[in-house]
């Protein structure tokens, strides 16, 4: 959530940032009317009950009319107080239920607009060119079928659409990413972390998931659990209702999961193969840091990611996500976009989110500096979203022969192996 300081001090600010992203600006002053009546209200509960401690003093003492007086006046304050402890509770839910309908504040750098007013910020490698090299490039499904690697008819038969099963070398490639991913992150000084993937409401809606993305978070509502979309949840969740020692900060950590999408409102799109599923594998990374350090640290997550994608040899773009296409708990979000030679285009592979105090004053994590506590910074990276990041490299490194050439940095994790072969022609 923001500050309810920083929101009474500068409202125009939250309301630009509300406008930007093209969400409620009425409920900036819908939350500021709350605010005010929450701390009106718990001036005047004080006020009362002071006076009711005072009252509670001269009772004793007094005697006759003078202390039936005061009894009856007494009387009066305890309903007063009553009506005033209500009325403070009422105001501080109504505050608490706005607050978290408010989005992260934008960072004034990004750009404004929806999901295609990004700014393309730097581009890395060129796709080939199959024409010149004399063949048409295959598709992902075309080619994990030809190498035995993907079966999505079983996976429909077994859980419906847009699930799957990685067979042969396809789920050894899978293991072969996330144990080099693993590795990269661990030489970057990130802990290893294998998380739940099943949570309570609180961590969901901490981490921002159960407002305009609630629509795509699985809910198992007999036992009150979430399934996560991202390792990002439990690892925010991680030191929920902690304090942090300074001297400890940055926490990085890298979380493998398995993680759960709806798909909801995706309807026709990309319903060929694997590159939108409703279950998939993902190695995040995630950073607990002062809140003075996290642009700082949001330009490294980017740079791993970088590394992570230069390392598979894949041609990428990074973009500044608009504004309207930020989720509700990122500030600025940078994306990392693999080129996709069958779409001709270019597609989300990673994104890198600084989400600033905004999660970590819903969680309650906290940093101790010095004598003074206050919300840490948290932020999160993908590092490689298994399904699409395949997809990636089977489209950009086959051949001809519809084998596939293996990035040397997964070499080491498939035994050596340098070719994906076809299991039949």
């Amino acid at each position: 959530m923001i500050d309810l300081r920083l929101l009474r001090e500068d409202p125009d600010r939250v309301r630009a940032s509300q406008r930007a992203r093209g969400e409620d600006v009425a409920l900036v002053d819908a939350l500021l009317s709350a605010d005010e009546r929450r701390r009106s209200s718990s001036v005047r509960f004080d006020e009362l009950r002071a006076e009711q401690k005072a009252l509670g003093k001269l009772i004793p003492k007094a005697a006759g009319d003078e202390k039936a007086e005061l009894l009856k006046k007494a009387g009066e304050l305890s309903a007063a107080v009553k009506a005033a402890d209500a009325e403070r509770d009422e105001a501080a839910e109504e505050t608490q239920r706005l607050v978290l309908r408010l989005s992260n504040l934008v960072h004034p750098d990004v750009p404004v607009g929806g999901e295609e007013d990004f700014t393309v910020l730097e581009t890395v490698g060129t796709p080939r060119d199959f024409v010149a090299e004399g063949f048409e490039p295959k598709d992902h499904l075309e080619l994990g079928q030809l190498l035995g690697a993907i079966d999505v008819e079983r996976g429909a038969k077994v859980s419906g659409s847009r699930f799957y099963y990685l067979t042969g070398v396809g789920a050894l490639l899978e293991l072969a990413l996330v144990n080099a991913a693993m590795a990269q992150a661990t030489a970057a000084g990130f802990i290893p972390m294998l998380t739940p993937a099943l949570v309570k409401p609180r961590a969901m809606e901490g981490t921002g998931f159960l407002g305009q993305a609630a629509e795509n978070v699985y809910h198992l509502e007999k036992d009150d659990y979430y399934l996560v979309g991202t390792s990002e949840v439990p690892l925010a969740a991680y030191h929920m209702d902690e304090i942090v020692e300074s001297g400890r900060l940055p926490l990085r950590y890298a979380g493998f999961s398995p993680c759960f999408r709806r798909e909801a409102g995706t309807y026709g799109k990309d319903t060929r193969g694997i590159f939108r599923v409703h279950q998939f594998d993902k190695v995040e990374m995630f950073s607990f840091v002062a809140p003075e350090d996290s642009e700082a640290e949001h330009q490294r997550l980017l740079d791993w990611e970088k590394q992570w994608l230069t390392s598979l040899g894949l041609p990428f773009q990074v973009i500044d996500v608009a504004s309207g296409d930020l989720g509700a708990s990122a500030s600025r979000k940078f994306d990392c976009e693999a080129w996709i030679p069958t779409q001709g285009k270019y597609r989300e592979l990673t994104s890198a989110s600084n989400c600033n105090e905004f999660q970590a004053r819903r969680l309650s994590v906290r940093m101790r500096d010095g004598k003074h506590v206050r919300p840490l910074a948290t932020l999160n990276g993908t590092l490689c979203a298994v399904p699409r990041t395949i997809v990636a490299i089977l489209e950009n490194h086959q051949q001809a022969d519809g084998s596939v050439r293996v990035p040397e940095v997964l070499r080491p994790y498939l035994g050596g192996r340098e070719l994906l072969e076809p299991t039949a022609k």
